[in-house]
């Protein structure tokens, strides 16, 4: 289906309003608008010499344990310089209007946790947790120590950021529960992905083969656009409150 190029269309926002199922999948452009550097962009000053796709890996973490947490540091403080956008709030409003609402995230900031939004899935995990490398098992409150990383306090391996690396498959919850929320919705709003990455790349195409609306929010052209129903070109901290202030009018 050819994607609209109306700003919001009078047979959207109908749809919208009248929907009870909405779901929602975000990608590194709204964080990006927060001024959170996308994962090539964190590479400055001394991490301008590495290559990010041979640090988030398992195999960079057994080979340079200490290295890879240190990166990991370095991307929570830019992080924690930052704070959730317009856009993320938006989403926190909406989510209170319709009857079921999940949000599923690439992201693993928790902005949207921060702007109030309660139905998260973060399918890549979150960058302020922290897991034993050996158990998985969450450390809710690890040792502070420095240089390499710190042992976990249950087994005494090693901790490692609670994020989804490169060849490694999505926690299993999450990646279920995004595909529930994915078959049951009547509406699907896709933001600041590139559709690129799987799995979550699938998840709007799952949506329209089962009869959702697929709505795009986009300053970029992906190959979501030909196929959504409806596309809006522009940024999620300019388009989402306006597109809030419409539905819940």
């Amino acid at each position: 289906m050819a994607a609209s190029t109306e700003k919001f269309s009078s047979a959207m926002l109908e749809i919208l309003r009248a929907s009870s199922n909405v779901a929602v999948l975000t990608g590194a452009g709204i964080s990006a608008e927060s001024g959170v550097p996308t994962f090539r962009q964190a590479q400055t000053g001394l991490w301008s010499q590495f290559d990010p796709l041979q640090l988030a890996t398992p195999q960079a973490f057994q080979n340079d344990p200490k290295l890879v947490w240190d990166w990991y540091a370095w991307r929570r403080k830019l992080i924690s310089e930052s704070l959730p956008n317009s856009g993320h709030h938006a989403l926190a409003d909406l989510e209170n209007y319709f009857p079921e609402f999940t949000l599923i995230t690439q992201n693993v900031d928790g902005f949207h946790q921060l702007a109030g939004s309660k139905a998260v899935i973060e399918l890549h995990g979150n960058i302020f947790r922290t897991k034993c490398s050996q158990e998985n098992r969450l450390i809710t409150d690890p040792p502070q120590t420095t240089g390499t990383p710190p042992r976990c306090p249950h087994c005494g391996e090693l901790l490692r950021p609670d994020v989804v690396w490169f060849g490694e498959s999505l926690p299993a919850e999450a990646l279920n529960n995004a595909m529930r929320a994915v078959n049951a919705c009547q509406v699907f709003i896709s933001i600041g992905t590139s559709t690129l990455v799987e799995p979550a790349a699938s998840l709007p195409f799952i949506a329209l083969n089962n009869g959702a609306t697929v709505v795009e929010i986009n300053p970029q052209t992906t190959l979501l656009t030909p196929m959504a129903s409806y596309s809006v070109r522009g940024k999620a901290a300019e388009v989402l409150p306006k597109l809030a202030v419409e539905v819940l009018r």
